[in-house]
């Protein structure tokens, strides 16, 4: 797990802004560093070093150890130079250094992330000629680009974000992985060049940077609580590779870059497909046990030590629990760590669950308790790790998590995201289900089903009817009822749309979270647009502050695909979310945690701090977010909000927190409008 970054330009440049952006993200990667510079006049690349090349790497006599430091550099003919920071969890010797290269100097590679299958990729390339020097994955990966190129992307089983360049066909491809657990961004820059990094803050240290707000990102954002939603980012002309594309950049003298603030043009070479199912339901459990067991057992190769979250919920409970078994079935004797936060207000602690868990496997557990405190003297250092705004101070208890596990000595940490959106573990799912049988005229198994969700979880036919309702009428109708009745609708009148630039549209309509037809239709929606993207991107930054690596075993692709294909009652029947799970569990997870029906994650009280506790420091944010947001939130309006939430006038959200946090974000990046 590391950060990248690299620079193309039509004209020579200066090579120390490379190291600039590496500097930028030396939490991602503070056990090695290195440089590669191409330029017009030599035919050799100049392989640099930095203050925190380990003295070993400097020693080796590799193709790509590092000759001299970047700062000792002065050549001005620079056009092409990748950077990488190193966080070492396989193959912790020299011989992993980056950028690394292969094929006599041909290939060049810069890397992010974990490819968990090449013990068996490697067999298969030296079976056919190949042979390396490491045992790290990053070697493999270059060693099957020269083997397949672009194809060898679907034999990857893994999270990445990568670019290969190809000296002699002068080209640089770049790549990110099905789901977009990894992150890759570029920018074109007025100065004329293209920048690639792993985080947004490093285009900050570049020639021509001035940062100015998306308009309608930061409208999703605001009013739906959504982002990474699409290519574009919440500042203007800077996008993200999606998830599951590629670009193949020509660096030839003759060929011409996208002008500034232009997009590049993409291909996807991954497209999630279910894969049909034709078994009978206790058939599906058996195979998701053995994919599930699969996936978090390729997720333990590593040479440091592996932990993992805890929430005590059912998905990361799955995870320490399976984990706990194939720990004892290799005869491991080192303890399994985990993490958790909890919270002093009863209704939103978790440690009852996480009780049982620990006491069923015997892991070593570890606590934290976030504070309001901690809250608003962490916020701005949350937000430029974050790059973007965030949509909740749940992602400040995720923080406290990692801060926890790093301060323990764990450098790997395996986590439940991906599961909710694939197995309908969210309320959400509800809708499009019933809205489902409706549409089928499955009359009795909708009354089945509303009964089922006032037995199991307390809904009444009022709450029933209205998740019903939320998936067959309009959008076109929907909005002004929701105007009507005073909740929020897509031209709030805390939002001045004119001085955003946006328009009023709904997001969750565009992306096919709102017109799903069936549950199968919102889990594709949440995997690829709507939610996940999202959830990766706050766990990325969480846990690379701390210089973690965030490993999801629910995203294994061949556990989603398998469950993508799966009956929608395999998931959700009788008001019971994630049906396969708890039962492909029922010998693995302690019963109490296995049928518990809420759901709560790595939540912290702040309805509690915002309505009791801190009323007046969540005023005062609110007004320096108005202040500081260039009229985009309406000074009256906004503060009403807040005040009609804090009386109980209007339902408790998180809206109020987004709108403090952009603020923190409009400040933290001196963004213009």
């Amino acid at each position: 797990m590391c950060g990248i970054a690299g620079l193309v330009a039509n004209k020579p440049f200066s090579h120390d802004i490379v190291g600039a952006m590496t500097n930028l993200i030396r939490h991602r990667g503070p056990d090695d560093e290195g440089f590669v510079l191409f330029d017009n006049e030599k035919k050799s690349p100049i392989i640099c070093g930095g203050a925190d090349t380990p003295d070993p790497v400097w020693q080796t006599d590799l193709p790509y150890s590092p000759k001299t430091t970047l700062t000792a550099q002065s050549h001005s003919s620079v056009r092409i130079a990748l950077g990488h920071r190193r966080l070492s969890i396989v193959d912790l010797s020299p011989l992993g250094h980056q950028p690394m290269s292969y094929a006599n100097g041909r290939y060049w590679i810069v890397y992010n992330g974990e490819v968990y299958n090449h013990v068996e990729l490697r067999s298969e390339l030296e079976a056919i000629g190949h042979s390396f020097r490491s045992h790290s994955d990053t070697e493999v990966i270059l060693a099957a680009y020269a083997e397949w190129g672009d194809a060898c992307l679907q034999r990857f089983n893994g999270m990445f974000a990568l670019a290969i360049y190809d000296t002699q066909r002068r080209n640089l491809f770049l790549a990110r992985d099905r789901f977009g657990v990894k992150p890759l961004y570029y920018w074109m820059s007025p100065a004329g060049f293209l920048a690639f990094a792993s985080e947004i803050k490093q285009f900050t240290a570049l020639p021509g940077w001035q940062p100015q707000v998306n308009g309608q990102k930061a409208y999703d954002f605001l009013t739906a609580g959504l982002s990474d939603h699409t290519d574009e980012t919440m500042f203007s002309a800077v996008y993200q590779l999606q998830p599951g594309h590629l670009v193949n950049i020509d660096c030839s003298e003759q060929a011409q870059l996208p002008g500034a603030g232009k997009r590049l043009a993409t291909k996807q070479w991954y497209t999630l497909a279910a894969q049909v199912f034709e078994g009978d339901y206790a058939a599906a459990c058996h195979e998701f046990t053995e994919r599930f067991q699969a996936a978090v057992s390729l997720r333990l190769r590593a040479d440091v030590p592996v932990g993992s979250c805890l929430s005590g919920g059912l998905d990361s409970s799955s995870i320490v629990c399976v984990m706990n078994q194939l720990l004892k079935g290799h005869g491991g004797n080192v303890r399994q760590k985990t993490f958790s936060a909890c919270a002093n207000v009863a209704k939103y602690d978790e440690r009852k669950w996480i009780d049982m868990v620990t006491e069923h496997t015997g892991v070593e557990a570890h606590y934290v308790y976030p504070e309001l405190e901690g809250l608003f003297a962490s916020a701005a250092e949350i937000t430029w790790h974050q790059d973007e705004p965030f949509g909740s101070t749940s992602i400040y208890a995720q923080w406290n998590v990692f801060r926890l596990a790093a301060d323990n000595g764990v450098k790997v940490m395996l986590d439940g995201q991906g599961a909710d959106e694939q197995l309908a573990g969210y309320h959400d799912f509800f809708g499009p289900h019933l809205a489902s049988l409706f549409r089928q005229g499955r009359w009795l198994a909708l009354l089945h089903e509303m009964s089922a969700m006032k037995r199991v979880h307390g809904y009444g036919f009022d709450r029933a009817g209205k998740y019903l309702l939320n998936y067959i009428v309009p959008e076109a109708i929907k909005d002004p009822l929701r105007r009507r009745t005073g909740r929020q609708h897509n031209a709030p009148d805390w939002l001045n749309l004119g001085r955003l630039g946006a328009l009023p549209v709904n997001p969750m309509v565009s992306n096919g979270a709102h017109t799903a037809q069936n549950i199968k239709d919102l889990s594709v929606s949440q995997l690829v647009s709507s939610n996940l993207q999202m959830l990766l991107h706050w766990e990325d930054r969480d846990s690379m502050a701390h210089s973690i690596e965030s490993r999801v075993p629910f995203l294994d692709y061949r556990l989603v695909e398998f469950v993508l294909g799966l009956p929608d009652e395999f998931k959700l029947h009788g008001g019971v979310t994630k049906r396969v799970l708890r039962d492909s569990m029922r010998s693995v997870l302690p019963d109490g945690v296995r049928t518990r029906m809420d759901k709560l994650g790595f939540v912290t009280p702040e309805e509690v701090w915002l309505k009791e506790r801190a009323t007046g420091q969540f005023r005062a944010a609110l007004d320096e977010s108005i202040d500081i947001s260039h009229g985009i939130l309406n000074a009256d309006a906004t503060r009403r909000l807040l005040e009609n939430t804090l009386q109980g006038t209007v339902p408790f959200s998180f809206l109020p927190w987004r709108l403090i946090n952009f603020g923190h974000w409009l400040k933290a990046f001196q963004l213009q409008v």
